[in-house]
């Protein structure tokens, strides 16, 4: 395979068989972590920005980017605007990892990190304070707005929920976490239309307010949200499955250890739910998961016994929302 651009290092057809992983049963994980920046976010990335340029609002070298992340979109908008030529600026928080941080400015996107959460809105309410804030001094800035955008969606409808159905004949679960949404509701509308009788199962971890959970401190980042996104209105999942980050944990320390690779904190949410719902799958049933991305990005903290213990198994009495 010949390329002109790195962002076409997007792979989409990878499945990992995860034999009798539930109650004897195999299931199937999308890997998403060998896509170039490391994770499912780069077909976001590229889905919202050509959605602006199709639509005619974009245009490389005047017009500049801007969006909230906690580091996975951000490293592949970071790439994608760079070989695209647009300008970037990213707003992140102290709990995005160093890899993607030091990822982004090497692609030449400007950040910001802001230094405190917002007393009721947590991380992401910070940052969104100050995107509206570049807004008005930045000429010719777009936020994207990966929370209700509906390019985020359509863009896993069209690759990600397709890329599952055209490799099965049968989904009946598919289970994944829950973040902005977007992949969410993109597999669901997707394969709904294919496998109606599919059961869609939502991720989400404890202290995440996505689907009307309480809000707490989250030390994970990359699944949760401290402010509902839009975009989650679009969608009715069959259930949502709540899990601990210590759970999180284990089971990618577990997943590690018997399946030999190491996945990143969304990944072991999911992992832990298909755990926790065992009991319902048929012998004959198809059960697919998505992996965001790997762990090699988390070998700091998700890995890290000294991290676990000081932000997991005994974090700072201060509660703080992501």
């Amino acid at each position: 395979m010949i390329i002109d651009s790195s962002a076409q290092l997007v792979f989409p057809d990878l499945f990992y068989r995860l034999k009798e992983f539930a109650a004897g049963r195999d299931a199937f994980l999308k890997l998403e972590g060998f896509n170039v920046t490391g994770s499912i976010k780069l077909k976001t990335a590229i889905g919202m920005i050509e959605d602006l340029e199709e639509r005619g609002i974009a245009t490389p070298n005047e017009t500049t980017i801007i969006e909230s992340s906690s580091g996975n979109l951000g490293i592949a908008l970071s790439l994608v605007c760079a070989s695209k030529g647009y300008r970037f600026i990213c707003v992140t928080d102290p709990n995005a990892n160093n890899a993607n941080l030091i990822g982004m400015q090497l692609y030449g996107a400007e950040v910001i990190v802001v230094d405190k959460p917002d007393p009721k809105t947590g991380y992401l309410g910070r940052r969104l304070q100050v995107i509206d804030k570049i807004l008005q001094v930045e000429p010719n800035s777009i936020w994207l707005n990966q929370y209700a955008n509906i390019a985020n969606k359509m863009t896993h409808k069209n690759t990600t929920a397709a890329e599952i159905a055209r490799e099965f004949d049968k989904v009946d679960w598919v289970f994944v976490g829950a973040g902005t949404t977007g992949t969410l509701c993109g597999v669901a509308e997707g394969l709904r239309e294919k496998f109606p009788n599919i059961q869609v199962i939502a991720v989400e971890p404890e202290g995440s307010v996505t689907f009307g959970g309480k809000p707490g401190r989250r030390a994970i980042p990359g699944i949760g949200t401290s402010v509902k996104p839009k975009l989650a209105q679009s969608i009715d999942p069959d259930e949502v499955i709540t899990i601990s980050e210590l759970a999180t944990i284990e089971a990618c320390h577990a997943f590690a250890k018997d399946y030999h690779l190491l996945v990143g904190g969304s990944t072991g949410s999911v992992l832990a739910a298909i755990k926790e719902k065992a009991s319902a799958f048929a012998q004959s049933d198809t059960i697919v998961a998505i992996s965001p991305d790997l762990g090699d990005k988390y070998l700091d903290t998700i890995y890290d016994p000294s991290w676990v213990d000081a932000n997991i198994r005994c974090p700072a009495k201060t509660s703080i929302s992501v």
